[in-house]
């Protein structure tokens, strides 16, 4: 059962067009418009793929958001009720939205490396492996800043507030355009920021552009994990909300 539910869930959200929009042609799109075949030396790659690796991390995380936050949802309206009522377990049920989650997550990346392979992205073996396995795995992070978001917050429009607050996210992250200055300062305290740095680390070494400074792997680990253990905190504090409630 769990792997027919998987299945029929898998499907649903690839047909979602819209939600494919913004999660896999967004991000190429932003590709071609920012980075596609700048050959100009960054690190131990080039420009292209320092934009390429960012705008992948951009689609796997509105990917794994989207997903996370409608199962949250899911589980306050009428569907949630009825999946209760079947023998799948709530972990069964946590885990298939997970995996469900992370399969989206790798179509956008997919997609991005593969426009970036044919179009002048370059670099080592070890940039292109280590890069992908970061933005994805890392990726599942922002399943729980999903959840989490879409539980404090009521209504259907939890999940777009979700999504919304991704697009700002992301600019302070250093994800669409590179910061300096006060603005940098603030940026490295915000989510996504510690994960695209980690991300990008393979290729830069946590050497920023335009010669805006340098940022140690201990600084980005710590971002990612405060921000997780607060996502994880929230979604918790939102559960246990909604069910004193009930």
């Amino acid at each position: 059962m769990a792997l027919t539910y998987a299945g029929l869930d898998l499907k649903r959200q690839l047909r979602d067009r819209m939600g494919m929009f913004f999660t896999v042609a967004l991000p190429a799109f932003l590709f071609f418009v920012f980075g596609i075949g700048d050959g100009e030396a960054y690190g131990s790659a080039n420009v292209a793929m320092f934009v390429m690796v960012s705008m992948a991390a951009y689609g796997a995380v509105t990917a794994t958001t989207t997903v996370a936050g409608a199962a949250a949802t899911e589980q306050t309206m009428g569907w949630g009720r009825q999946v209760a009522l079947t023998p799948l377990p709530s972990l069964a049920f946590v885990a298939i939205k997970t995996a469900v989650a992370m399969i989206v997550a790798a179509v956008p990346i997919a997609l991005i490396y593969a426009i970036g392979a044919a179009t002048g992205s370059s670099g080592n073996a070890f940039d292109w492996l280590a890069s992908a396995a970061i933005v994805w795995l890392g990726s599942a992070v922002f399943a729980v800043y999903g959840l989490a978001v879409c539980l404090v917050f009521k209504g259907e429009n939890a999940a777009g507030i979700a999504s919304g607050l991704i697009v700002i996210m992301s600019f302070l992250g250093n994800l669409f355009t590179p910061m300096d200055g006060i603005i940098l300062e603030i940026g490295r305290f915000t989510p996504l920021y510690g994960y695209a740095g980690l991300a990008r680390y393979p290729i830069s070494e946590g050497h920023l552009p335009n010669d805006a400074g340098h940022d140690p792997v201990w600084l980005l680990l710590a971002n990612v994990c405060a921000w997780t253990v607060i996502f994880a905190a929230l979604a918790v504090w939102g559960l246990r909300r909604r069910r004193e409630r009930v």
